[in-house]
């Protein structure tokens, strides 16, 4: 059954695109998998993330935040501390990332031949 066939679905589809788009990416995927061993502090994630910029986190954590995956405590002492820890909502999101991630490594290899067949035949047209 085609997804167009089904307005109702091609619906929920377009209703969930936001969320999907902003809990698919690769920071907020690896933001949860990482606050799921329990809470971290911004510079902590910062170390444990390779590649990820100080802008791209905070970006990262308020959507997660706003989304109800993640909270945030600020502690008044000097230097300022804050923590960032998942919200039950947030817990409930890494059993389905799990399944994604093994689904990738399951099929990383055969992914990975396709984009190079596909590379070869976009750079010989």
């Amino acid at each position: 059954m085609s997804l167009l066939n089904d307005p109702p679905l091609l619906a929920e589809c377009r209703r969930l695109g936001p969320i999907l788009s902003n809990l698919g990416n690769k920071w907020s995927l690896l933001v949860v998998v990482l606050l799921g061993d329990g809470p971290r502090r911004f510079n902590e994630m910062n170390r444990s993330l390779e590649g990820i910029s100080q802008r791209m986190l905070t970006f990262t954590l308020k959507g997660l935040e706003r989304d109800g995956m993640l909270t945030r405590t600020k502690f008044s002492t000097v230097p300022p501390r804050v923590d960032y820890e998942l919200t039950p909502l947030g817990h409930s999101a890494i059993k389905p990332i799990r399944v994604l991630v093994d689904w990738i490594g399951a099929n990383f290899a055969e992914i990975e031949i396709n984009q190079a067949r596909f590379d070869q035949r976009k750079d010989a047209e």
